[in-house]
């Protein structure tokens, strides 16, 4: 339970190319494409600055964001086919999932297991990145709606770590 984070970490760096081919897909001018993820940036600033500026850092409901997370990715992957106000729906797509980004990582830089966690990273990122090049009949919106359905495990995980923490400390007497 204590490398959530390095899934949630790993696994948005090995989605990002899919999603990025979903962005492009939808956005339908490089302008917009720059747009976008200009507007993501923007929000993970502001993500990681909402997390850094809290009083209490211990309580830090990162279910949440992953739940969030999870649900965009199900949700983006669920798209089949462009439509007028699809510009829209990206844009709010994008600033939601820069906010959890900048949060998720200014509470992952946070945690004990951090230093241990990167260079972890860069080793799965590796692998995973060979693995999914080999795959080539599975379309992006697959993997897409893989990491959000991996998302939402990884909360459900993060509610019951939580759970079992609140248990010991209450039978310890913390």
């Amino acid at each position: 339970m204590k490398n959530i984070p390095l899934i949630v970490t790993v696994g948005n760096v090995a989605i990002l190319p899919y999603y990025i081919i979903w962005l492009k897909e939808a956005s339908m001018t490089y302008t917009l494409f720059a747009w976008f993820f200009a507007m993501f940036s923007f929000a993970a600033a502001w993500g990681y600055r909402v997390y850094q500026a809290k009083k209490n850092k211990g309580q830090s409901f990162i279910f949440l964001v992953y739940t969030g997370m999870g649900a965009l990715y199900l949700a983006v992957g669920l798209i089949r086919s462009p439509f007028d106000s699809l510009p829209y729906v990206v844009l709010f797509i994008q600033v939601l999932l820069g906010f959890q980004q900048g949060y998720f990582r200014a509470w992952h830089i946070e945690q004990k297991e951090y230093h241990l966690h990167a260079v972890h990273h860069y080793l799965l990122v590796g692998f995973a990145m060979i693995g999914l090049s080999l795959v080539n009949v599975l379309s992006p919106s697959f993997f897409l709606n893989l990491f959000g359905c991996l998302l939402l495990v990884c909360a459900v995980g993060e509610i019951l770590r939580k759970k079992d923490a609140v248990e010991k400390s209450i039978e310890t007497g913390d």
